[in-house]
């Protein structure tokens, strides 16, 4: 088969691989009809993201029909599904408390010490997303084999087409997950950093969850148009002062709730940034944390700190002092997304969620790497490329 391969950084490639096939009694094949490339594979293209491997697969976003099944699989052969980002067991102690993200037995036992050794503790495998997580080949691809296939995968009804769902599979409930750990209350201003995918999710999630204004803030102009057709307040980093302009927003007090939808990556030629680009750059540092640092110093004190953005290392001159001494509170993570899906999916079928506005850009598969580059470069015009595998057939 054919699937998007990771050869280094800025080095993504069309390989021909073997098709998966079924390892445990709990797999599922799944023949692969829509997939996305996600903001966080940005990291992995950048070489951000440690113990990639040459040849990896890429992909996390991604659905399509079950054409094999082992015996303890609940699907069936020719259901369409949306498989989440996270491959949990649905049996342990986390998952018990629907924390699937923190699944202990989605990573494979030899693959536990890289992340008990950075961060403390293994989390949940992921698709596509280092040996780090797991090592599993992703979804973009024409087939993945999906461990775990009676705990993950939502059925889509017949006459649903892919776009409407396919962003169950991470983007839609990493942004409902970031406006809950927002806590919002009705009449709360809330203020989001970066307008990207998840962060716009993010906006339309708070506004359903009672927010009486939310603040979008990016650079890029389209993304910023996109933010504010949903309703949102729009603050340009480029063009304005951000605490400022948050301080005479709020009346001086500031957002009641910040959300980081920005990440390891951030932009914009500000001093902390700078210093953060140089480090990671030459070794010294891994993760540039600006909207992070912004965030914490704009949020209102007794205020609410979501981060659902990824961050992957470490980060020095964080605000731990304005942290504590404000008394704010912080809730972040890798999404549960199985929490989530049966409630989002009732929300789009009912038409009270838009997913589809997202997609720029429609390619096939074979124009994967394109797609990884246009990405990459255009991040104004590209808010989301979805792969076809069947437009190359």
């Amino acid at each position: 088969m054919k699937a998007i391969a990771w050869h280094g950084k800025h080095d993504v490639r069309v390989d021909t691989v073997d098709d998966p096939g079924i390892i445990n009694p709990r797999d599922a094949i799944i023949k692969v009809t829509s997939t996305a490339i996600c903001g966080s594979d940005l990291h992995l293209y950048d070489g951000y993201i440690p113990t990639m491997q040459s040849g990896d697969i890429l992909g996390h976003e991604f659905m399509g029909e079950v054409v094999d099944v082992g015996p303890r699989s609940t699907l069936k052969k020719g259901q369409r599904v949306v498989v989440p980002f996270t491959i949990s067991c649905g049996s342990c102690y986390h998952c018990g408390k629907q924390q699937f993200s923190a699944c202990d037995n989605g990573l494979p036992a030899d693959n536990q010490d890289i992340a008990q050794q950075l961060y403390g503790q293994p989390m949940s495998g992921l698709f596509g997303y280092s040996h780090m997580t797991g090592g599993y080949a992703g979804g973009q691809a024409e087939y993945v084999r999906v461990p775990f296939s009676d705990v993950g995968p939502i059925v889509v009804p017949d006459g649903v087409e892919d776009e409407q769902v396919l962003f169950l599979s991470d983007i839609l409930p990493t942004g409902w997950m970031a406006a809950e750990n927002a806590d919002i209350e009705p009449g709360d201003t809330v203020a989001v950093w970066g307008c990207g995918p998840v962060g716009l999710f993010a906006i339309q999630s708070a506004f359903l969850m009672g927010a009486e204004r939310v603040i979008a803030i990016d650079h890029f102009p389209n993304r910023l148009a996109l933010a504010k057709r949903f309703g949102a307040q729009i603050v340009n980093y480029e063009e304005t002062a951000v605490y400022d302009a948050l301080m005479e927003m709020t009346g001086g007090i500031g957002p009641d709730a910040v959300i980081d939808a920005v990440g390891l990556e951030a932009h914009g030629f500000f001093v902390d940034n700078v210093i953060d680009q140089i480090k990671a750059s030459t070794f010294l540092g891994t993760d540039r944390a600006h909207a992070n640092r912004q965030a914490i110093i704009a949020c209102r004190k007794g205020g609410r700190v979501s981060m659902p953005a990824v961050y992957g290392g470490f980060v020095d001159k964080w605000p731990l002092g304005a942290f504590m001494e404000k008394g704010l509170t912080l809730k972040t993570g890798q999404t549960h997304v199985q929490r989530y899906l049966p409630a989002l999916l009732t929300a789009i079928l009912e038409g009270k969620i838009d997913t589809t506005f997202l997609i720029s850009h429609r390619m096939p598969l074979s124009a994967g790497p394109e797609g990884y580059r246009l990405f990459h470069d255009q991040q104004d015009e590209v808010t989301k490329i979805v792969l076809k595998p069947g437009m190359d057939r």
